[in-house]
């Protein structure tokens, strides 16, 4: 089978040797070696400042959230965010206590429209949290001149957006916060794991406190917190992926092309912005219909290729989410939306022979 996204296995050899120095030192996690350097390194190639490691993604979230003081623990609070997402974004903020508000989403570009926020906007509403979906960059000015208005935090999820680049920076910059996940099927992973990138230092060392229970030394706990740390195996692992990281860009580089090549003129891209410099992480396609969505994916599931149907459901459909009001835009792009198979040596050829076949 051929699926739709298959993670980087960088050198055996390298990997090694990194564990070697592992079990020599035998620091295995709580800030170790590995993680301070791929701290480093990871700041100077994404062109950042303020960046913490952590477990996984939705960690990522959670403690972005607790740092810049959006929590409802105390009182009814909200967050406006999108529906057309991964689940993560919005059942973080409803773990924390804080409700998510779905806004919908631009028809081209698929994310939050920023001339849904305001209307959204209530006196319990603490953040936006937007995502730059499929790493496509959000509209970032509007929606900062709008939390300036309102005295809104912004917390980005950039899960898909590592490396991306909008008007010459890293799309990173913007936002209290932009937090990133580092799983597996990313186009960079550490296995699992992710990262924090604040605007603010003070935010940063808040966010230290609380990935080790709050713990500030032998004797002393200055903060509610609680285990998200990233350990040194998960680093290694990013450290190798990191230095092959332009090898592997250039190979996706290629898959997404030639689907671009073969299909632009047939299906639904998403638009992107011409100062945006992409990752090519996802290659989504949006059919006719659903009906047209779900059969095709299934004939390409019958000659080995497996997609997926992401982002689908729409947010607002999740009932452990609470009863929403249904965001048209969003349900409509979600029930025609397939990812493509994308990764380092996909044969997006044989694909394509496939695909084409149908359409």
């Amino acid at each position: 089978m051929i699926p739709v996204t298959k993670p980087y296995l960088p050198s055996r050899e390298k990997l090694d040797r990194y564990i070697d120095g592992i079990y020599k030192r035998a620091w295995l996690t709580n800030n170790g070696e590995l993680v301070q350097e791929l701290t480093r390194r990871l700041e100077e190639y994404l062109g950042v400042e303020n960046l913490l490691l952590v477990a996984n993604g939705t960690l990522a979230l959670q403690i972005a959230y607790r740092a810049l003081g959006v929590t409802g623990r105390n009182e009814p609070t909200e967050a406006i965010t999108t529906p057309f997402t991964f689940v993560a974004t919005a059942s973080s903020l409803k773990w924390e206590g804080v409700e998510p508000v779905f806004a919908d989403i631009d028809p081209n570009t698929w994310c939050l429209n920023p001339t849904n926020i305001e209307p959204a906007i209530t006196p319990r509403t603490q953040a936006i949290v937007p995502v730059h979906v499929f790493g496509n960059a959000c509209d970032v000015d509007a929606i900062d001149a709008i939390a300036k208005k309102h005295s809104l935090k912004v917390i980005y999820d950039a899960s898909h957006a590592f490396g991306v680049k909008y008007q010459g920076e890293s799309l990173l910059k913007h936002g209290d916060a932009a937090t990133l996940s580092f799983h597996a099927t990313k186009l960079f992973h550490t296995g699992e794991g992710g990262a924090i990138v604040f605007k603010q230092k003070e935010d940063l060392e808040r966010a230290k406190k609380m990935i080790n229970f709050g713990i500030t030394g032998p004797e002393t706990i200055e903060e509610l917190g609680i285990n998200a740390k990233m350990n040194e195996l998960q680093a290694a692992m990013g450290l190798c992926v990191l230095d092959e990281i332009e090898e592997n860009l250039k190979a996706r580089a290629a898959v997404w092309h030639h689907y671009e090549q073969a299909l632009s003129q047939t299906l639904q891209l998403q638009a992107k912005p011409e100062a945006l410099v992409y990752n090519y992480a996802y290659f989504p396609v949006v059919f006719e219909n659903e009906e047209q969505a779900v059969q095709i994916a299934g004939l390409l599931k019958d000659h080995g290729i497996l997609t997926r149907r992401y982002f689908y459901p729409s947010l607002e459909s999740v009932e452990s989410l609470g009863k929403k009001l249904i965001q048209p835009i969003s349900k409509n792009i979600a029930s025609r939306i397939v990812c493509m198979p994308i990764y380092s040596g996909c044969d997006a050829e044989y694909i394509l022979s496939k695909t084409k076949r149908y359409l």
